[in-house]
């Protein structure tokens, strides 16, 4: 079975230093390469494959009625088994596009590996001075010229936080002695259990070859089960992880979204509502930009004979923070940040929470709060 491992990363630099890298490192190795920088205007996709000295072959691939992301994924998998039917690659690099982000890449290449292909690894490239700037960057990629189609509305900071939060293994460019204590802390504390090596190091190689379980990764996303920073404070830079069990009033929450969201580049977690005390609403926040969505229903508010059907990873998570009043519901929000205003956040939270009389009231009475985020957690019907 041919290797594969996925490099990407909105860092382009860095990312080609990682992909040029692997090739020097394995004999053998090609690297293949979908090119979208025109692929709204022309209408095509330009793939090249190449090794250590250069470019191999090329060719182009029709968008059609999709996006160019869709025509990649539907390109790539039968490119990297003719290159596995050939048997002279020992190692294939996928280097991605500047904005396309590795999760959908590798479910598609894992979901149709087949006997010929194995996903080895995935990898994000990253130039540690550039992870605050990109992180805090609230810009749509249309405008940054990044988008990978003519509907894409993703940001800038948001594309960049999935991408560096995905990857398991973080290969750093740039040199080493003279990277700020500041910008390797904040890379700690966003992805503290990545592995972060060098491109230079020998480890680098093996690291990102290592293997990848798309199922746990997906695992390691989801807001029920996902393994968030813990509690952090290192040469200026500050994560706060703030957990309560009371719930939100709707009203006051969504009056404090914009200072919660502005009051550091990155935050995520998850939350519930008195009004809506069954459905655990996901936290994501990059960039100035915030995203609230329905992620489903909480483990305590299904009912038993229906919980063998949640993943065991998801019942762990529930297991870890089951109350014997309020099971797994929880306020679970973590903000990262250089100068975080740790407690102002803390008191901000705070008095969004329901008050003593409100919480004593009953889960009746909270039903009856006027909802404030009905537009975004609810379905919009058509």
């Amino acid at each position: 079975m041919l290797p594969v491992v996925l490099v990407g990363g909105l860092h382009t630099d860095a990312r080609r230093a990682a992909v040029w890298r692997l090739l020097r490192a394995v004999p053998g190795s090609l690297a293949l390469y979908h090119d979208l920088a025109e692929a709204t205007a022309r209408g095509r996709v330009v793939r090249t494959v190449r090794d250590s000295d250069g470019v191999v072959r090329g060719a182009e691939t029709p968008v059609g009625e999709e996006c160019a992301c869709c025509a990649v994924r539907a390109d790539l998998v039968p490119e990297l088994t003719r290159i596995a039917e050939d048997g002279m690659c020992e190692l294939a690099v996928v280097e991605l596009w500047d904005s396309v982000e590795p999760r959908s890449v590798a479910e598609v290449i894992a979901a149709n590996a087949g006997e010929r292909l194995r996903l080895a690894g995935v990898v994000t490239a990253v130039d540690p001075a550039l992870v605050l700037p990109y992180l805090a960057c609230g810009d749509d990629l249309t405008d940054a010229g990044l988008a990978a189609s003519a509907t894409d509305q993703r940001t800038v900071a948001d594309t960049w936080a999935r991408q560096l939060e995905y990857a398991p293994v973080l290969a750093l460019v740039g040199g080493r002695e003279t990277a700020a204590e500041a910008d390797r802390a904040l890379l700690t504390q966003l992805h503290p259990t990545a592995a972060r090596v060098h491109v230079a190091d020998q480890a680098y190689p093996r690291l990102a070859t290592g293997g990848f379980d798309v199922e746990a990764a997906a695992a390691r996303q989801h807001p029920a089960s996902a393994l968030l920073p813990q509690e952090a404070e290192e040469h200026g830079v500050s994560t706060l992880v703030w957990r309560h069990r009371r719930p939100f009033h709707p009203g006051r929450l969504y009056a404090a979204l914009e200072q919660l969201t502005c009051a550091a580049p990155r935050s995520r977690g998850r939350f519930w509502l008195a009004d809506r005390p069954d459905t655990l609403v996901a936290w994501d926040a990059a960039g100035g930009a915030l995203s609230v969505d329905n992620a489903g229903p909480w483990l305590a508010a299904l009912p038993e004979s229906a919980w063998e059907l949640v993943p065991p990873v998801r019942q762990v998570a529930a297991a870890m923070d089951w109350d014997p009043e309020l099971g797994d519901r929880v306020q679970h929000l973590v903000f990262t940040a250089p100068g975080l205003d740790a407690a102002g956040l803390r008191r901000l939270l705070a008095s969004c929470l329901l008050t003593d009389r409100e919480y004593a009231a009953g889960r009746e009475e909270w039903r009856r709060l006027p909802s404030a985020f009905d537009e975004l957690l609810d379905p919009v019907s058509t």
